[in-house]
């Protein structure tokens, strides 16, 4: 960010929001790929928010494969939680957060409140004064789920989904490795 950008920013109380970036995808879609590859076009160092849990082995093997993968020059912080803090704690470093939809995953099984964790994070993007790109899984393109559950997490990832699109600069989507700009 060069100095116009960043007076401009601090301007803007919603600065961070506009120049916030959400990538979303299915499963293996290069979501994550694409995402890594904006943040690592930007000086180093890059902060990697992980918030996927290793709950089995399958888990454990995923989070593996995204460690090895990832360039040197990233620093990782895993939080399940507490997304918004992380992004404040590093407003000004380009960000990642991997996945939205995870982070979901964890508010839920742990009953916590999703409308409450969602404005932390809006607030905390808004504040930042550096790149910052939210990856998510896009969920309600497939068959309607047979569990409550499941069925809630569908639909508290649409509304989530669609709360940032509303207020952040760009949306991405990926499909096949390749990215379809939609804002």
């Amino acid at each position: 960010m060069n100095g116009q950008e960043l007076k401009a920013q601090q301007a803007d109380p919603q600065a961070g929001l506009h120049h916030a970036t959400l990538v979303l995808g299915g499963a293996r879609s290069g979501k994550s790929r694409y995402a890594e590859a904006q943040i690592t076009a930007l000086p180093v160092p890059w902060v990697y928010v992980a918030t996927g849990r290793a709950f089995d082995t399958e888990m454990q093997d995923r989070i593996a494969h995204h460690q090895h993968s990832r360039a040197p020059g990233w620093l990782t912080v895993e939080e399940p939680f507490a997304v918004a803090d992380v992004m404040q704690a590093y407003a000004e470093k380009p960000l990642l957060l991997d996945c939205l939809t995870l982070w979901l995953t964890n508010l839920l099984l742990e009953e916590r409140d999703i409308a409450a964790a969602t404005q932390q994070l809006v607030q905390a993007l808004a504040k930042r004064q550096a790149a910052t790109v939210l990856v998510g899984n896009e969920v309600g393109l497939g068959i309607v789920p047979d569990t409550p559950l499941a069925r809630r997490f569908r639909d508290e990832a649409g509304i989530l989904h669609q709360k940032l699109a509303a207020q952040v600069g760009h949306v991405v989507f990926v499909a096949a490795g390749l990215p379809l700009v939609l804002k």
